[in-house]
């Protein structure tokens, strides 16, 4: 066989993923408060970006989404312009032209300048003691701009954190320094709930200090505020409180000591282990649960960050539903054509000239793409609203199953585009904000053959066939399972069980246990009630 080289002209067709699809991607599957973010860079990164107003000015039409442009046809090196413009050279001769003395200014205003701007004596007295008032916020001490984007949160108070609050009382607490590294490093391994790792036994070889000195300062942490942090398991933190509320006898000693009993509701074991009466261990387990098992939780180091609805879902006046966008949250961003231009007459270099018609092609590529990803989000929604309308007017109970092919198909996208802008937005509606995806669910099959069920609607009817059971006669899964098929649910006893522990809703036996202690709990307190209310006859 013999190898012989040769040229060869072929034509195919291949997918190839450009800058601007991979930003399209990234901006579709991003939430509205990381979509803010990732515009802000690209705020401060490109020249030619910047943000829409949302008012146009008097007398101006509102500039076109993806351009920026003068409603009159002016340049913005012209003066007179908006607001908006680039440069203001109009401003820069008003702010540098001499108005005249004093008497020139009250002749031209036609009064004094006393009736302009009142000032009191002392006021008055500073103002001629200088020789020109401050003509910024900042020459005042404040350290503000004047911008109109004023950051108030930069007034507030920093979050005292879990950390902070130990580690101001360790130097209060300690005065040598050998202790008071010991308590740092201790202070350091807290976690969010106030806990200390169950093994300290590292702990002093790495300080280079005794396993008695650990124990020492670990003593004093435990009775720092909040009471019961640098506790190293749960049973530990609850004798500390209840050694500041000194009501840590022999009989508590054992109740805290065998929390598997209370939490497996096993009253007689523990009535026995404590040696005390029903009075008494009802007591007992009523101060216990009035204390807090995670102290530290109240120094909360996260923050919580409010969930924003990308779509809301209203009622429509012929009895459909209206689908809008939530517009307030999304970045408004336009491309400033008019300073490209003017910078494209100045520019001589070229390597400028390059970086300035990237930064243009960057920026209407990325308006493009926020405005179809807007759209999609739209679609998509409208879509599933059309779907689940027996969820809006009905309720769970009439969740439908829905599955990303299904969507697709119907407004002729691809699965993976659906699933991208399903992930991480949320939909305010009638009975809820719920994530776009609740509201694709798994078919389970109809047992006489008929439309299948959600799983959605499925775990709801577990749930409520286990919240109307009686004390008496708690239902197992298998019960669950038959009174399901009766329903016309076709669905196994495992999956019944997976819903359950999903919904974290205890097992039978826990159930029976609980409500059965409950139900003591009430004939007890109610009985002294009704003997103390019984006359003698």
């Amino acid at each position: 066989m013999a190898l012989t080289q040769r040229l060869e002209f072929r034509q195919s067709q291949s997918l190839v993923m450009t800058p601007q699809l991979m930003q399209a991607i990234k901006l579709l599957q991003l939430s509205n408060l990381d979509l803010t973010t990732f515009v802000e860079e690209e705020l401060e990164r490109n020249p030619l970006l910047e943000r829409a107003n949302d008012e146009a000015p008097a007398g101006e039409a509102p500039a076109e989404t993806g351009q920026f442009s003068d409603s009159d046809g002016r340049h913005n090196d012209e003066p007179g312009g908006g607001p908006g413009e680039a440069f203001e050279p109009g401003q820069e001769e008003w702010m540098s032209k001499d108005l005249g003395t004093r008497a020139e200014i009250e002749q031209t205003l036609d009064t004094g300048l006393d009736n302009v701007f009142s000032e009191e004596p002392a006021e008055a007295a500073a103002r001629n003691a200088q020789d020109a008032a401050p003509t910024t916020y900042t020459e005042w001490g404040g350290g503000a701009s004047g911008d109109e984007d004023y950051n108030l949160e930069a007034f507030v108070a920093a979050e005292i954190t879990l950390g902070d609050h130990l580690a101001e009382q360790l130097s209060v607490a300690f005065t040598g320094p050998a202790q008071r590294m010991i308590g740092q490093y201790l202070i350091d391994l807290v976690d969010e709930a106030g806990y200390l790792p169950p093994d300290l036994g590292q702990a002093a070889e790495r300080l280079g200090a005794s396993q008695a000195d650990v124990e020492d300062v670990l003593a004093v942490l435990q009775k720092f505020d909040p009471p019961g942090v640098c506790a190293r398991n749960l049973s530990e933190c609850l004798a500390i409180q209840l050694r500041e509320l000194d009501r840590y006898d022999p009989a508590m000693q054992a109740l805290v000591e065998h929390l598997d009993l209370l939490a497996k509701r096993d009253i007689a074991s523990l009535r026995k282990l404590c040696g005390v009466d029903d009075e008494d261990i009802a007591d007992m387990i009523g101060e216990i649960r009035r204390l807090n098992p995670k102290p530290g939780m109240k120094f909360g180091s996260a923050r919580l960050q409010t969930m924003v609805p990308d779509v809301y879902v209203r009622p429509g006046p012929d009895g459909g539903w209206h689908v809008e966008r939530n517009s307030d949250t999304l970045p408004r961003v336009l491309v400033n054509q008019t300073y490209y231009s003017e910078l494209s007459k100045k520019i001589g270099k070229d390597g400028d000239k390059s970086y300035f018609t990237d930064a243009l092609q960057n920026a209407t590529w990325l308006v493009r793409a926020l405005d179809q990803r807007a759209r999609t989000i739209l679609k998509v929604a409208t879509e599933i609203v059309r779907q689940q309308d027996g969820f809006f007017t009905h309720g769970v109970a009439h969740l439908r199953p829905l599955n990303l092919k299904a969507v697709a198909d119907a407004i002729q996208m691809h699965e993976s585009t659906v699933s991208r802008v399903t992930a991480n937005k949320y939909m305010a509606t009638n009975r809820g904000t719920f994530e776009l995806k609740y509201f694709f669910t798994a078919s389970i099959a109809s047992a006489d053959g008929g439309e299948a069920h959600s799983a959605e609607a499925v775990r709801h009817h577990i749930k409520q066939l286990i919240d109307s059971e009686a004390p008496a006669a708690i239902l197992s899964d298998d019960t669950i399972v038959e009174r399901l098929r009766a329903s016309g649910i076709d669905i196994a006893r495992r999956t019944v069980a997976k819903y359950r522990e999903a919904m974290r809703i205890p097992s039978s036996v826990q159930r029976r246990r609980d409500k059965q202690s409950a139900l003591g709990n009430v004939l007890s307190t109610a009985m002294p009630d009704r003997s103390r209310n019984t006359e003698p006859a």
